[in-house]
């Protein structure tokens, strides 16, 4: 797999593991109650929705009994390599922050102009068309007081629950401490999973799980090929979910044939299919 760039001390992503998702939408609900994303009571335009972790689900488009159904979620791919959403920013609201990898987003510069929206090739950008939550009946009592609500008029996305990186920083600096510990500083939807499919760390950290899971074989991203270097991979051992990854052309894609396959450390399973 490419390296990516190495500037800065930390640089923190996710490995998803396609293969452990059940689909039950259990880190979408997390990431909006962490981070006041907005919900309206009618959900139906999906034009208008905030989604920062969106769930998708795919087939390997065969006739029963061969069908097979997979999800996987999607939160922003926090590019590593010229993020397109950064290069774009007409008002400087959008930055890669180069000691963590996130790419943050700064309400208060936003103009609500979209061309992030537009230039984001995983659809991971919200434009709000709403007001803040209901003030009435005690409903601010809901909000996450770590994290601002946006106004309407500007783009909101997932920022690798970065309050909660604070708060771990808080934490360690109060125990005389200059490093984070692995799992102090984890997003809301890692923490939720149900299944444990989300795995979060520093991938510059050799030490850190998330870091040996990038070298796996079986390891991909979204729309490699493209050199936006995202720092959110997916895992599995079907190839037919690794094709989808990534527009190949017809004969263009080669599946994973593994040569420590029969070693335990990376698979106790098969898990080619033929095309």
């Amino acid at each position: 797999m490419k390296k990516g760039n190495d500037h800065g001390k930390n640089k923190y992503g996710m490995v998803i593991d396609i293969d452990k998702c059940t689909g039950c939408g259990t880190c979408m609900v997390a990431c909006a109650a962490e981070n006041n994303v907005s919900v309206r009571a009618d959900q139906s335009d999906k034009e208008r929705t905030i989604t920062w972790m969106n769930l998708y689900k795919i087939s390997n488009g065969k006739e029963f009994p061969h069908t097979e159904v997979s999800y996987f979620p999607r939160p922003c791919m926090h590019c590593d390599h010229h993020p397109p959403c950064v290069s774009v920013c007409v008002s400087t609201a959008t930055k890669l922050d180069f000691n963590t990898g996130i790419v943050s987003q700064i309400y208060t510069r936003c103009i609500g102009c979209r061309y992030c929206q537009a230039a984001c090739p995983y659809g991971a950008r919200y434009f709000n068309w709403w007001d803040v939550f209901p003030q009435d009946k005690g409903m601010d009592r809901y909000l996450t007081p770590e994290v601002s609500p946006r106004m309407r008029g500007v783009v909101e996305k997932c920022t690798f629950c970065h309050h909660r990186r604070m708060r771990a920083k808080t934490l360690a600096y109060a125990e005389d401490r200059r490093e984070i510990e692995e799992g102090e500083y984890v997003t809301a939807c890692t923490e939720a999973c149900p299944a444990q499919a989300i795995t979060f760390g520093d991938l510059n950290n050799p030490e850190h799980e998330v870091s040996k899971l990038i070298k796996h074989p079986f390891t991909f991203r979204l729309l490699e090929r493209i050199g936006t270097e995202p720092k959110v991979y997916y895992h599995s051992t079907r190839d037919w979910i690794r094709k989808l990854g990534d527009n190949f052309l017809p004969g263009e894609y080669t599946p994973v044939v593994n040569q420590t396959w029969a070693e335990e450390e990376w698979s106790t399973k098969p898990g080619r299919d033929e095309f």
